[in-house]
């Protein structure tokens, strides 16, 4: 991954990224101040003020907006300063790890929130994984520095152990909980003071020369100073340096320190991201890799959410930009279905706000109004057949029946759960044996989001019931092996919302079996969401 000096101005300036987190470790937060910091939203503190104007721009569904998590992962985009930021925010709850998953194939580089007086967690943990898994770019940002948290070095010392990645202070704390009064800028020399007065207010920024700067004294009272400067020493001497190539290529990350609740080491970050963070880069693809600064247009799809506007029943792809110049009108092709398809009105999200983008570039993220035509991994393009691919479905760890409280209504749930799968919601499975549907998900708390948006959504009440299959399998083979496997196993067949034959299992030893006694024919936890 690197930067490359040839790419036409406007991509060259784009910044796509994702925010990743624990829950509670204040990537709500964190996104809002973004948002503030690049002029698009005028006041801050929506998170703390009541009633309504309690949630932060990009939690838009009803039951975040109930429960406080994020579970759907949106987009928005904003300038700052010569920048132009999209930022996917992403589900926070580990129930929804398969939306985040998806969600990191779209950007280029990833933002970690940890919290100071935790470290790493479980959470963290895993997304980092995935990450890892693309060498994507990671930019860490601690925060909480004004509550009660760990030693520093001993936030580093775990960062680097559990994550296996080099880590570099960006800048450095100065105190800690209550006596936290800001930090030292180390890449540009400077020292920033917290207000803690007014959490929408902008720190004051003191430029020193060095850190022998009598003005630093001046600022810093003496214990916190003698501490500070101790530290310093002692972090030049046990830590790497900033390495612009490492981080580009995922073997090293800069930490940030602040408090994003106080408006306080958000900007240095921003600042961060521009200067070091990647430019739009090459999209993995059959036949052949997609570049950037490609004349025509491609794009793929990595999300769909239904029903974004209750009033309206659409369904909005989110489509990144892979290549070129898109403008408002242009036809595109649906790789899939290999039908031409006219953009007329695509948009831009400002999270719950949406407004008409007449262009977008390399690395923009757009959302595309349709009924149903445009799925999770479709490739759009201006002609060319080239599919972008790498972007997983994985099996759920959970399944139930689903059925109507009121029978004669089977039909729109039908309706209601394809849509929830087309959405990446949730998996579907129409047993070939028996009747109702067996609903697939990652993590229990989707079996609530899902009850409560259909009846929401369709005002259909249904009930979720135990089942007795515990897992699903894709099966893959030659036709024949596989019909001749599906008549055998009538009782473990079903079909997902695009007709693949699925395998449903109770036991590690149904699998086993299949293993054993079917050498034709292949079972799979994954299946990548392309046609």
């Amino acid at each position: 991954m690197t930067n490359r000096p040839d790419l036409p101005a406007e991509i060259a300036r784009r910044r796509t990224f994702a925010i990743i987190s624990h829950p509670d470790a204040g990537k709500t937060t964190l996104t809002e101040k973004f948002l503030l910091y690049g002029g698009a939203i005028q006041m801050a503190g929506q998170v703390r003020a009541k009633g309504e104007a309690r949630r932060t721009r990009s939690d838009f569904m009803q039951m975040e907006k109930d429960r406080g998590i994020s579970v759907s992962a949106s987009a928005m985009s904003f300038d700052f300063e010569n920048y132009r930021f999209n930022l996917v925010d992403t589900p926070g709850h580990s129930d929804f790890s398969e939306d985040t998953y998806r969600t990191l194939t779209a950007v280029d580089a990833a933002v970690m929130v940890i919290d100071g007086a935790k470290g790493v967690e479980s959470q963290t943990q895993k997304l980092f994984e995935v990450c890892r898994l693309r060498d994507l770019p990671i930019l860490t940002f601690c925060n909480k520095m004004d509550r009660e948290s760990r030693d520093t070095f001993e936030i580093i010392d775990e960062i680097q152990e559990n994550l296996a990645i080099d880590v570099t202070p960006a800048s450095w704390p100065i105190g800690v909980g209550r006596d936290f009064i800001g930090t030292y800028d180390i890449l540009r020399d400077r020292l920033e003071l917290m207000d803690r007065a007014d959490r929408n207010k902008v720190a004051e920024s003191v430029e020193i020369n060095g850190l022998d700067d009598p003005k630093l004294a001046e600022h810093v009272p003496a214990d916190l100073l003698g501490k500070f400067l101790e530290e310093i020493e002692m972090a030049k001497e046990l830590l790497p340096p900033l390495d612009p190539e490492a981080l580009l290529n995922g073997s090293m990350t800069p930490i940030w320190f602040g408090s994003a609740i106080n408006s306080f080491g958000v900007k240095e970050l921003m600042d961060g991201i521009g200067t070091y963070g990647p430019e739009p880069q090459i999209q993995s693809a059959e036949p052949r890799k997609i570049a950037p600064e490609e004349k025509s247009v491609a794009g793929f799809v990595f999300k769909v959410q239904a029903n974004m506007d209750p009033k309206h029943r659409d369904r909005v792809a989110f489509l990144r930009l892979a290549s070129g110049h898109f403008k408002r009108g242009m036809k595109l092709t649906h790789v899939r279905t290999k039908k031409p398809m006219a953009v007329s009105n695509p948009v831009l999200f400002l999270a719950s706000d949406r407004e008409l983008a007449e262009e977008a570039w390399a690395g923009d993220i757009i959302g595309i109004p349709n009924h149903g035509q445009l799925r999770i991994g479709d490739t759009l393009t201006e002609g060319e057949t080239v599919r972008v691919t790498g972007i997983p479905s994985f099996a759920p760890e959970l399944l139930q029946t689903c059925r109507a409280g009121d029978p004669l209504k089977a039909k729109h749930l039908e309706k209601a759960l394809m849509q929830f799968a087309e959405e990446g919601a949730a998996k579907v499975f129409k047993p070939t044996f028996g009747s109702g549907f067996i609903v697939g998900v990652v993590g229990a708390l989707q079996f609530e989001v899902l009850a409560s948006r259909i009846e929401m959504e369709y005002g259909l009440p249904v009930r979720f019931e135990a089942s007795q299959f515990t897992s699903a399998r894709w099966v893959h083979g030659g036709k024949d092996a596989v019909d001749k496997f599906a008549a055998a196993n009538k009782q473990h067949i079903a079909e997902d919302n695009d007709g693949d034959v699925v395998y449903l299992t109770r036991l590690q030893w149904d699998i086993d079996r299949v293993e054993r006694d079917y050498p034709d024919v292949t079972l799979s936890s994954t299946k990548e969401m392309m046609v």
